[in-house]
């Protein structure tokens, strides 16, 4: 038999239901209306936050500079020194890591097709550019390599002042492969025998203007077997040979790289001499990676190409030939060299 009594009950929910849907319709409505003055709110909050951080930004933008100005003055100085030594540093890092070994002297060779017609050195009234430096230094390598038995390796003593042949000399030695001792043209004697034994140098070469201090230890250097290559174009000394003559006739074609081959970066590279004050001169070794890092000494200090270096520093001293000659190679500014005494 059917149920009417459920059928009754379902209506009733159905009506309260329904009755229960009218009277909470204007309830949602005005929740619908608090939610959405609400998010409005929300909204006209978050962008007057935003606008407010904005003005906060472009208040300390404009008040930063005035502010290191005042109590920071050397900041902007500062951080480009140090966004261009970590530039010059960079480079250094990059230069170790080039195969086949990078060098001082490869540098003056990119540097010279670079700027070939930039003056490098000037010197009295004369001036040498790039160009003129590399086939001056060509042709006295090529010079000793078919005059003398000079292989890459073996030490050459340089006796000579401030001038450009000293620079012509050096960069063909290293283009050759061989470390130099710098010698003080001021000692003589016993303290130039010194300084030349301390290197076990093969070959010396010296200035016109020193050939008495080279007459002086002669007779020693010629039991040892060393030749003896002065800057003149004839020498009547015997054990003594004019060297001018030969370097003039001599090619200026370049050198090839593989001469420096069996070059690593803690083979010497230069000698350099104390002064002897207390004692007889002691020699400091500079090998090729101390060398190569003496390119950034200028560099990281902001000169730049249109500078210009006055040497009045010896060149067989540190400062005048690490910092002067040297940096001077990696910058690309011109060296004017003053004759020291």
């Amino acid at each position: 038999m059917p149920r009417p009594h459920l059928k009754k009950t379902t209506c009733l929910v159905e009506l309260r239901h329904s009755t229960f849907e009218k009277k909470n319709s204007p309830a949602k409505a005005i929740l619908y209306a608090v939610n959405l003055q609400f998010t409005q709110k929300h909204r006209s909050s978050t962008l007057c936050s935003t606008m407010y951080l904005v003005s906060i930004l472009f208040a300390s933008l404009a008040i930063t500079p005035l502010v290191l100005k005042t109590f920071f003055p050397y900041f902007w100085k500062d951080a480009f020194y140090l966004a261009n030594l970590v530039r010059t540093l960079l480079k250094l890092v990059l230069r170790r890591r080039r195969k086949p070994l990078f060098l001082v002297v490869d540098r003056f060779l990119e540097q010279s097709v670079a700027h070939a017609d930039r003056p490098f050195i000037v010197f009295e009234n004369k001036t040498y550019s790039y160009l003129d430096t590399d086939r001056r230094s060509n042709k006295i390598a090529n010079a000793l390599q078919r005059h003398s038995k000079l292989r890459p390796g073996d030490t050459v003593a340089l006796f000579m002042g401030n001038e450009p042949a000293f620079i012509f000399t050096w960069l063909a030695l290293a283009k050759l492969g061989c470390p130099v001792a710098l010698l003080n043209h001021n000692i003589r004697s016993r303290s130039l025998l010194h300084c030349f034994n301390c290197c076990s140098a093969k070959l010396l070469i010296a200035a016109e203007e020193l050939q008495e201090a080279v007459e002086e230890v002669l007779p020693s250097l010629r039991e040892q077997g060393v030749c003896v290559y002065l800057m003149v174009k004839q020498c009547d000394t015997p054990g003594v040979e004019g060297f001018s003559d030969q370097v003039e006739e001599a090619s200026d074609t370049p050198l090839p790289q593989a001469l420096r081959s069996d070059i690593t970066f803690k083979s010497p590279a230069v000698y350099i001499y104390t002064s002897g004050t207390t004692g007889l001169p002691k020699a400091a070794v500079i090998n090729q990676n101390r060398l190569l890092v003496a390119l950034a000494v200028l560099d990281s200090t902001g000169v730049t190409p249109g500078d210009v270096i006055y040497l009045n520093l010896p060149l067989y001293h540190t400062a005048g030939f690490v910092i002067g000659f040297i940096g001077s190679i990696e910058t690309g500014e011109f060296i004017r060299i003053h004759r020291d005494r």
